[in-house]
């Protein structure tokens, strides 16, 4: 019986999609996208990137890595060639870009490939995120 709920568990998780990263292909995706996560209470974070640029492309596996570990929060991908409206407004001008957004807020911007220091800032966020309200 252990072994046939393993199987059932194994299964699963195969059928579970292999990427929590959605990729924003219009600017009407992205405001359907932050709109969504707004109502829902989730913060969002953003990899802003460009095919071109390799250090973007370098922390896309890193960008999933984390959209496992923080599986309350909306990870996004933007190529900013794709959808230069979102990127303009989101004022980004170097890749890779990082930005945490809160309530349709910008809350955290991460210029740069630094997994330590995103990790570190995300690991500060999440801990003042998920502190329990004290105030009635």
């Amino acid at each position: 019986m252990v072994m046939e709920g393993q199987q059932q568990q194994q299964q699963q998780q195969q059928q579970l999609p292999k990427s929590r990263v959605a990729k924003v292909d219009s600017e009407e995706s992205w405001y359907l996208f932050v709109t969504q996560a707004n109502n829902q209470g989730c913060p969002v974070f953003v990899h802003f990137g460009a095919s071109w640029c390799v250090p973007s492309l370098a922390m896309n596996s890193f960008f999933e890595e984390l959209a496992m570990t923080y599986q309350d929060i909306l990870f996004l991908v933007v190529d900013v060639d794709e959808v230069k409206g979102v990127a303009s407004k989101m004022e980004v001008k170097a890749m890779p870009t990082f930005v945490l957004m809160r309530d349709g807020a910008v809350v955290d911007k991460i210029v740069g490939a630094n997994p330590e220091e995103i990790r570190k800032r995300m690991d500060g966020f999440v801990r003042s995120f998920r502190r329990p309200n004290m105030v009635d």
